[in-house]
């Protein structure tokens, strides 16, 4: 790559990139700011959620929220394995949040309608809170698909189950796709089945662990930025 595909978004050179054919985002706190904090309604619902599901006090339900989210994955991963939960009515429940703080965002619009290639989703989340959340931002047009929990068959993020059924199921080669992440940890199986890996930095120490390890390839702090920046290095080089 000449020294002129090279454009610089938060002091990191972007590369152009042009071996990628399909960009593969996380959904929350990568494809909105972490500061919309849409995640702190959901954890909320899902302490009432098993408050109400088991008669417990919230902060009981609290303790086994965060023990099965640290052992399993996901707290619903843990809540099927130990109590055969019906998982579509705990995503319903713990998704029935309001999404007003992602507002708008015309620039990563821009940015994702000048990426030539395939878009998808790729989100630990349902496909009914990703659809708000990319109906909010203004962007829905813009993917090709959504590869939500549901479709990963309830195997969350960082599972080697939950990369291998995306790629199948919409026949991504990963040597010619790029993956956004806001946590470090989720990019680690990416990179071993040779995908481009980028992380999406933000101030939560528990999404940073293991920033700085060789799974990282790529950071920004400004998703739009950043794809504007590849844009320009691909025009350029």
């Amino acid at each position: 790559m000449s020294h002129t595909a090279i454009q610089h978004v938060n002091g990191q050179a972007a590369p152009a990139l042009e071996h990628v054919e399909a960009w593969v985002f996380d959904l929350d706190n990568t494809l909105y700011p972490a500061h919309c904090d849409l995640f702190r309604q959901v954890d909320v619902r899902i302490g009432e959620y098993i408050a109400g599901r088991f008669k417990i006090p919230f902060e009981q339900a609290r303790w086994l929220q965060k023990s099965y989210f640290r052992g399993y994955g996901t707290t619903m991963k843990g809540l099927m394995t130990e109590y055969g939960i019906d998982p579509i009515e705990f995503l319903d429940f713990v998704h029935l949040i309001d999404h007003s703080p992602v507002e708008a965002d015309p620039r990563l619009d821009a940015a994702l309608a000048a990426l030539p290639g395939r878009k998808y989703v790729f989100t630990n989340a349902s496909l009914a809170h990703s659809e708000k959340v990319l109906e909010r931002l203004g962007v829905t047009h813009r993917f090709d698909g959504i590869f939500d929990i549901i479709a990963a068959e309830f195997d969350p993020k960082p599972s080697d189950a939950f990369y291998d059924r995306f790629l199948a199921r919409h026949g991504v080669v990963p040597s010619g796709a790029a993956l956004f992440e806001d946590m470090a940890r989720n990019l680690a199986p990416a990179h071993a089945r040779g995908m481009t890996t980028v992380l999406i930095e933000t101030d939560n120490a528990f999404s940073m662990e293991g920033h700085d390890g060789p799974h990282v390839h790529h950071r920004t702090r400004d998703l739009a930025g950043w794809l504007e920046a590849v844009i320009a290095a691909r025009k350029s080089s």
